[in-house]
């Protein structure tokens, strides 16, 4: 049995940050969340399931250091939406230098896949940077680096189109895109939190599955009972709407993620890997999206 742990997590009311502190209370380690809204609804049920709500700001070093004090590890992840790509990549820093200056046994980072091959996108640099900061100030780390979530598909841009029967995203319908899931994030992070001496200095990109916008439109057919379309989304009513996600999509339409699938799964079998994008798929509440398209039928 694993060690029981105290973990900081910061992000915790977002997607990524939930999903790790639900599967942690789920093993039955105690968790702290970092929030600066303590009273949001996601920070409140999070603190229904078991979690202490720490309130603070990542940029703010002494309300970081309270939350983090006494703690195992420090689950650190950052977001440019918000405030851009120069300061999540100040907020990331900032995580590092207090795992440092507190002793923090263990830091795991959450990157992106593929950061580390300098692709010139802004968010994924900013990452890059920060995971540079954590090797040069010597912090007991892991970067665990997820590629494109599943959870991307259930945006309100793409409920949207779903509910008019297309599966909308900007790449050739032939493209790989390699995707993970948040219970698997979670599940991985954790696993590598239980298993520290395995995982230190190391970074792992992860996936769950990869398969093309075509394939994905078909499962979600079989999921769904209607029929689902791909429609590629031109790249330049991408860059239209964001110059920097413009070139995350230009990059994986031709460099791409380099994550051996195959290899994670069966180098990590104690992961409960989900097996397929049809099997995740059937796991949303797609209620509403159903009742949409069969009032579409009638």
């Amino acid at each position: 049995m694993a060690q029981k742990l105290t973990v900081l997590v910061t992000g915790a009311t977002g997607h990524q940050g939930g999903a790790v502190s639900r599967m942690l209370l789920k093993k039955g380690h105690t968790v702290r969340v970092f929030t600066r809204k303590p009273d949001s609804k996601e920070a409140l049920e999070l603190q229904r399931l078991g979690a202490v709500i720490y309130n603070g700001d990542m940029e703010d070093g002494p309300s970081l250091e309270r939350a983090a004090r006494g703690c195992d590890c420090l689950y650190a992840m950052s977001t440019p939406m918000e405030h851009g790509a120069k300061i999540e990549a100040q907020q990331g820093m900032n995580e590092a230098d207090v795992c440092k200056k507190l002793g923090i046994r263990h830091l795991v980072y959450s990157s992106v896949a593929g950061a580390n091959q300098k692709t010139g996108i802004p968010f994924f640099d900013s990452k890059l940077k920060v995971e540079r900061h954590i090797q040069d100030i010597g912090v007991p780390y892991t970067i665990v680096a997820p590629a494109f979530f599943c959870e991307n598909l259930l945006s309100p841009d793409s409920m949207s189109q779903l509910k008019k029967g297309h599966l909308t995203l900007p790449q050739a319908p032939g493209r790989k895109l390699q995707m993970v899931s948040l219970a698997d994030l979670g599940a991985f992070d954790v696993y590598v939190m239980e298993h520290r001496d395995r995982f230190l200095s190391e970074r792992v990109d992860i996936a769950s599955f990869e398969l093309t916008g075509v394939q994905m439109a078909e499962s979600l057919t079989k999921v769904l009972g209607r029929r689902i379309d791909f429609v590629e989304q031109p790249i330049a009513s991408v860059r239209a709407y964001s110059a920097d996600l413009g070139k995350m999509y230009e990059w994986l339409n031709t460099t791409n993620y380099r994550i051996d699938v195959t290899g994670l799964h069966r180098d990590y079998p104690e992961v409960a890997w989900t097996p397929s994008f049809e099997q995740w798929a059937r796991l949303q509440d797609f209620s509403q999206l159903r009742a949409t398209l069969e009032a579409g039928r009638a």
